[in-house]
């Protein structure tokens, strides 16, 4: 049971940064932006570029991953989402936009790097650090700083910073940020520059631990927005409220019945939140202020 539960918060800790970097481009933008799952996936093979092919220290390969990853998440803003904004063009076009463009980019990921499964690790495998009769591995371990560090940082911003509070601001209402002098193409910008940076740390740490393929994004996009419906959206703790949830009903099945049952436990959970918790943990609606 032990080992359970530290597989418990390992997930935990993953869906919250996937979450948390979905979430902030959503608040803003008004859409799922499903291209953020192949964000995720792009930041696990620019590093795999940058550390094994390329031979790069692992923290040049870690910044230049990331950098390259987050800027293909915000030129898909300017030069995608942008104009279809200016166009009026409703969520529902916005959302098949932007899974045609993930179908794009995960094709172009196969057609460079293959899609057999592939290793970041340069080390020998060996066994985790004991705790209590359990084993985490070194990576766990980052994996669950990381995701502490990063979620009380994005916290600390969105409450204290300007462009955290313009984020808020746009989120609640677009047209009134605009009337009061906030440039709000340049903070959905900004959101995406943030989300996709977290997306992809998130895949070059879940690459890390588990190694990748060019498919690896979408499973993670997926329950990483089942965390956040479940746990309210708009709701930052919600996030952690929801992921732990999530976490722990997928481990549980999977140690009681059987691992396929993980991903239909998952959107079991959803449609059962949908049906009689539709506003998740929170129970609050996004405040809308009209004009």
């Amino acid at each position: 049971m032990n080992q359970i539960i530290v597989n418990i918060v390992v997930t935990t800790a993953i869906l919250i940064i996937v979450s948390q970097s979905f979430s902030l481009i959503y608040y803003a933008a008004k859409f799922f932006h499903l291209t953020h799952a192949v964000i995720i996936t792009f930041g696990a093979y620019f590093f795999y570029l940058f550390s094994k092919q390329l031979d790069f220290n692992i923290w040049a390969a870690l910044s230049l991953a990331v950098i390259c990853a987050t800027g293909i998440g915000m030129l898909a803003e300017i030069s995608i989402y942008k104009p279809l904004r200016k166009r009026k063009t409703t969520p529902l076009i916005m959302v098949i936009t932007s899974l045609g463009l993930y179908v794009i980019m995960q094709n172009v990921i196969s057609m460079i790097w293959g899609d057999d499964t592939k290793s970041i690790r340069t080390w020998d495998i060996k066994a985790g650090n004991e705790i209590l009769g359990a084993y985490i591995t070194d990576v766990q371990i980052v994996i669950i700083v990381s995701s502490l560090v990063l979620f009380i940082g994005i916290f600390l911003c969105l409450k204290y910073t300007k462009i955290g509070k313009n984020i808020r601001a746009i989120s609640s209402n677009e047209e009134l940020s605009n009337i009061f002098g906030i440039n709000s193409n340049r903070v959905i910008l900004w959101s995406f520059g943030i989300g996709s940076a977290l997306a992809a740390i998130a895949g070059i740490l879940v690459a890390i631990d588990t190694d990748m393929t060019p498919t690896m994004g979408f499973n993670l996009l997926l329950y990483g927005v089942v965390a956040m419906i479940i746990g309210g959206v708009g709701s930052t703790w919600g996030l952690v409220g929801g992921a732990l949830l999530l976490a722990t009903a997928q481990h549980l099945s999977a140690y009681y019945i059987d691992s396929k049952w993980m991903d239909a436990v998952a959107y079991i959970i959803l449609i059962l939140f949908l049906i009689w918790k539709p506003l998740g943990f929170s129970g609050k609606r996004l405040k809308k202020i009209e004009i």
